[in-house]
């Protein structure tokens, strides 16, 4: 998912590694001698807030090079690129590209024996169908998109399913986010079908159901998407369970429900790509960045529900009992994971396209 994008980059020019583009960690790779030392981290821009690695590298010696990763699709493309000549050790694929980059051979099975932070892990979070055992990866953090608003201009009562963005009086005030299977997912909820279909024709009918809501759509946004919350340019729509928290730092007038359809969930976990250079470093780097204590920082910062069960237990309750961060045993019963479609992603972006050139 591609989400908060740019938030910590200024916090990133002052911690302790580098932070590189990806001509230069492939570069980096091909040196011998400090390579060794050098582990080549692809994660998502806000998961590496100021400081986070300084520990890591006073402990191991070793250096964290970190390389911005702007999306799966992104991540999948330069992955495919490189070949045999991997430039990444740890990268942070979502659930459902987990899934896909497995069955192509693009993971390396972890070491189980190598992560002993396992046993700190939510056990629900494991073993999930898209992974199986955890072969290939670990969860890291956990998101729910729901439906965002203006607590001086509504009541979260006032929104109990997907179905209430097409109500007329929403029009041209909704923000969707900007994302194919994200707003699909919610046109297919409506309908009563699988989020994650393959069938054309299911596809083709929330195209269509979509096409209704269009008036209402103000703006599509991924890229900080609690930004247009804060500013008060939107003040009703789709938002994900952290970017919720972002407002709420900012003293924003931002909650967030959960329509009784529930969430199509995800989780950006941690994998180490086949062709990376330093498996061993790599594993000990995943097993930093799921410890408990790095855990509670980066959902402190970021506000996403953090795997680390003893992480958990030290985090204020203003996260953990916040319903809108920290969806409810009953929401996360009535949700779904988002997993992979295989081809059928074309026809996807291809109906999002159009929808978002439709007027």
């Amino acid at each position: 998912m591609k989400k908060l994008a740019g938030l910590f980059a200024a916090g990133l020019a002052t911690v302790a590694l580098t932070a590189c583009n990806d001509e230069k960690a492939t570069d980096n790779n091909a040196t011998t001698g400090a390579a060794n030392q050098t582990v080549h981290l692809y994660t998502w821009t806000e998961y590496v807030p100021d400081g986070l690695l300084d520990e890591f590298t006073k402990e191991t010696g070793i250096r964290v090079e970190v390389s911005s990763l702007e999306s799966n699709e992104t991540m999948y493309a330069k992955l495919k690129l490189q070949g045999k000549d991997g430039g990444y050790d740890v990268i942070a694929p979502s659930n459902y590209f987990v899934s896909k980059m497995a069955k192509e051979g693009m993971l390396a099975e972890l070491d189980h024996a190598q992560l002993p932070v396992i046993q700190e892990l939510n056990q629900d979070w494991l073993n999930k169908p898209y992974d199986e055992g955890n072969k290939y990866s670990l969860p890291q953090l956990l998101g729910a998109p729901g439906i965002a608003f203006n607590t001086s201009d509504y009541q979260g009562s006032e929104f109990t399913s997907w179905a209430d963005l097409w109500k007329p009086e929403y029009a041209n005030r909704v923000q969707l986010l900007d994302d194919a299977r994200e707003v699909f997912n919610i046109a297919l909820l409506k309908l009563g079908k699988n989020p994650n279909t393959t069938d054309p024709a299911e596809i083709e009918a929330a195209y269509e159901e979509l096409r209704k809501l269009r008036p209402n759509v103000l703006s599509f946004s991924s890229d900080n998407p609690a930004n247009s919350f804060i500013s008060g340019e939107v003040s009703v729509g789709q938002l994900w369970n952290g970017s919720v928290r972002i407002a709420k730092k900012e003293n924003a007038p931002v909650n967030m429900v959960f329509p009784k359809e529930g969430p199509v969930l995800w989780v950006d976990t941690l994998a180490i790509p086949a062709n990376a250079k330093n498996k061993e470093n790599a594993h000990k780097l995943i097993n930093y960045l799921l410890s408990a204590k790095v855990a509670e920082k980066l959902t402190l910062e970021i506000g996403y529900p953090t795997s680390n069960m003893e992480a958990l237990k030290v985090l204020p309750k203003e996260i953990t009992e916040d319903p809108a961060i920290y969806p409810t045993a009953e929401v996360l019963q009535a949700a779904q994971w988002q997993d992979d479609v295989g081809d059928a992603i074309e026809l996807y972006e291809k109906y999002y396209q159009e929808l978002k050139a439709a007027k």
